[in-house]
């Protein structure tokens, strides 16, 4: 098994690319503009990297629309696609231990998730959306006998994908395997915090025979690299995960250019829901710890709203407090700890802002709640705690971003869901219950993308992913999600004779 000293001695050696990457090469920013990409760990600076704006985004772009109307890519028989992509996917798992060490040391995470989850997990996204094209048909209408019309899927063109620093190399995966697959090109601009897993990505996809400029990566500010992805005339589709303010950003920048589809997963707040006639409260709270504290809270779908029937909460409490002991945080690169880094200072600072707003508005701190040192970054959080959280407080109505639990108490079946669906958000939620006709009705009528019962924030690329409300639209994962990188054409025939 690998060791604290085994990550620390390939963090030193391994490479950081500090470059855009476009038609399949290097590329510098024209003005030279680079972004410190810094260790949250230790506060050490890793790489100074490209910052792309206008200039860049516009060769990106430009390299795209040619690799898609005059390469080869698109025009690909689908299993011919598909041999590249599972190509890719085999490549992302030969270099496992430099994608987990790159995403661990620019946002923080424990080495050994991104190592045992994310890296795996990703790959085996391109390898299913690989897998899946040559099993999928198109459609012939029911037509009278002297018509032949015909109903496909086509590729949209180019794609502008914006993706989050929470999980930089899943995210990445989830909106380029299928826009890959689909057969668009695809300009990608990941977060500013986390660029080193997407660009060797594409250095790995050019390997596996991706051809140049069907995959571009532009590192940038959102603010200039972003928008101008999403005010661009020759994207034909924007997607992207990150927060509903930016979210709601990209749908203007939609309207004030060529009106190009945008598809968005944006913020949660998701309720988990523990019912007293739940036989095993020790699992319920083993998993609602997993649900808020994985990933050091910086999950859009975790389960940060505990809701628990009065009659159970305070011995519930007392579990969950127990097990919210195994998610202190420590040094990322140590296979032991359980909770890495918060990114960066601000959301460091923002999740302590929001951590003392809830003691200032009444409610109860249990467990945690303090700002933690080590080796030089004041990044660590304590997994926390707050009970007595009512429906109007802001750690209750607003995206933390962070361990931080607010549990609140409800009396009955209607007012569990009233609590729970009484938010701007619906990305996810959770139920627990050994009661499979309460299990059925409660997952019916709360207003979530997802319901996962008797476990928290289920997810498999299998089945689609996505909210409603101001967690945006459009699923990520599954076969539905290629309604977001195609088109349907009808082709009618009228036959003679």
């Amino acid at each position: 098994m690998t060791d604290l000293n085994h990550w620390t001695t390939l963090a030193k050696q391994q490479r950081l690319i500090d470059t855009a990457l476009i038609e399949g090469k290097p590329c510098q920013a024209q003005n030279d503009a680079r972004i410190e990409v810094i260790n949250p760990a230790n506060n050490s600076v890793l790489a100074r990297v490209v910052a792309c704006g206008q200039a860049e985004v516009d060769l990106a772009v430009s390299s795209a629309r040619r690799a898609f109307e005059h390469g080869p890519w698109a025009k690909m028989a689908p299993s011919e696609r598909k041999v590249v992509l599972l190509r890719l996917s085999q490549l992302m798992l030969e270099h496992r231990d430099e994608l987990a060490l790159l995403d661990s040391l620019s946002m923080g995470k424990p080495v050994m998730d991104a190592w045992n989850i994310d890296v795996p997990g990703a790959a085996h996204v391109f390898a299913w959306y690989g897998e899946s094209l040559d099993k999928l048909y198109d459609q012939v209408a029911p037509t009278a006998s002297n018509v032949l019309a015909t109903i496909t899927r086509v590729p949209l063109g180019v794609i502008g994908a914006v993706v989050p620093w929470n999980f930089p190399l899943d995210m990445a995966a989830w909106k380029l395997a299928p826009a890959l697959a689909a057969g668009n090109s695809v300009v990608l601009k990941p977060a500013e915090q986390s660029p080193f897993s997407a660009l060797r990505l594409a250095e790995l996809a050019l390997q596996a025979g991706v051809p140049a400029g069907v995959l571009n990566v532009v590192p940038g500010l959102g603010e200039e690299a972003g928008r101008a992805l999403g005010l661009h005339n020759d994207v034909d589709a924007l997607v992207f995960t990150g927060s509903t303010e930016v979210g709601k950003y990209f749908m203007q920048y939609a309207a004030q250019s060529n009106l190009k589809q945008v598809w968005l997963e944006c913020g949660g707040k998701s309720p988990n829901l523990v019912f007293a006639d739940c036989q095993d409260l020790d699992l319920a709270a083993e998993k609602a710890a997993f649900g808020i504290f994985f990933n050091q809270g910086e999950v859009c779908s975790a389960n940060s709203r505990l809701l628990v029937q009065r009659s159970i909460a305070d011995a519930f409490v007392e579990r969950l407090v127990e097990k919210a002991r195994q998610w202190q945080p420590g040094n990322p690169l140590n296979p032991t700890s359980r909770a890495g880094a918060i990114v960066d200072a601000r959301q460091t600072q923002r999740i302590v802002q929001y951590i003392e707003q809830a003691q200032g508005e009444g409610a109860q701190l249990v467990r945690g709640g303090r700002q933690l040192s080590f080796d030089g970054s004041d990044n660590f959080i304590e997994p926390t705690i707050f009970t007595g959280v009512t429906a109007d407080m802001t750690l209750a109505r607003e995206e933390v971003f962070g361990p931080v639990l607010a549990v609140s108490v409800f009396d009955d079946e209607d007012q569990a869901i009233a609590l729970a669906n009484d938010h701007i958000y619906g990305l996810a939620a959770s139920v627990w219950t050994d009661d499979l006709n309460r299990a059925h009705r409660v997952a019916r009528r709360l207003n979530a993308g997802t319901v996962s019962v008797n476990t928290v924030d289920a997810l498999d690329v299998t089945v689609p992913f996505g909210g409603g409300k101001q967690s945006g639209f459009g699923r990520d994962l599954s076969l539905h999600s290629f309604d977001k990188y195609t088109q349907l054409k009808t082709t009618w025939i009228q036959l003679r004779g």
